[in-house]
């Protein structure tokens, strides 16, 4: 690959790395395993950069490399170990006047968006990245009606668990 590539691809990786370190948190449940999957997730678009052709944003296209990498390691770590979520077992010093009720919601969210599968976690992250049906059905490779389909139905699958 030569430099100029390299250098395109390093400024877009830097640029756009925020979608990495958020799928990984999506399909990660400790620190290790997110440098992992985030090591992983580099990986893999620094050996698909020569295919890019430009045709979409660098961004959709991360999305996309970097979502089928977190689910095929997702899908081969569910056949591993399982092991304790580290979140369960560390110690956290709170401040007095530290409210955490919007932090609480946010990791029963998290939480809830871990029992979906797959794909539906890649729909509600691509969701709540505000990315439109169109960009969504892009980036999964399916259409934009499945899209709309597959997310109400996720919404309800949500508020389910949200709420039983």
């Amino acid at each position: 690959m030569d430099k100029d590539l390299e250098h395109q691809f390093v400024t877009n990786l830097e640029k756009h790395q925020n979608i990495a370190h958020k799928i990984c948190r999506i399909y990660t449940n400790d620190q290790a395993s997110h440098n992992d999957l985030f090591q992983e997730i580099t990986i893999q678009l620094w050996k698909a950069y020569p295919k890019f052709r430009g045709d979409a944003k660098f961004s959709t296209w991360m999305y996309r490399v970097a979502l089928n990498t977190a689910i095929t390691l997702y899908r081969k770590k569910k056949r591993g170990i399982q092991t304790q979520d580290y979140a369960t077992v560390h110690f956290k010093i709170k401040a007095e006047e530290y409210d955490d009720e919007a932090e609480q919601q946010i990791k029963l969210m998290y939480d809830a968006i871990k029992e979906l599968n797959d794909i539906e976690k890649a729909l509600v992250f691509l969701y709540l990245e505000d990315k439109n049906y169109r960009e969504i059905s892009e980036t999964l490779g399916i259409s934009e009606v499945n899209a709309r389909v597959k997310m109400n139905r996720v919404k309800t699958k949500l508020r389910t668990i949200l709420n039983p």
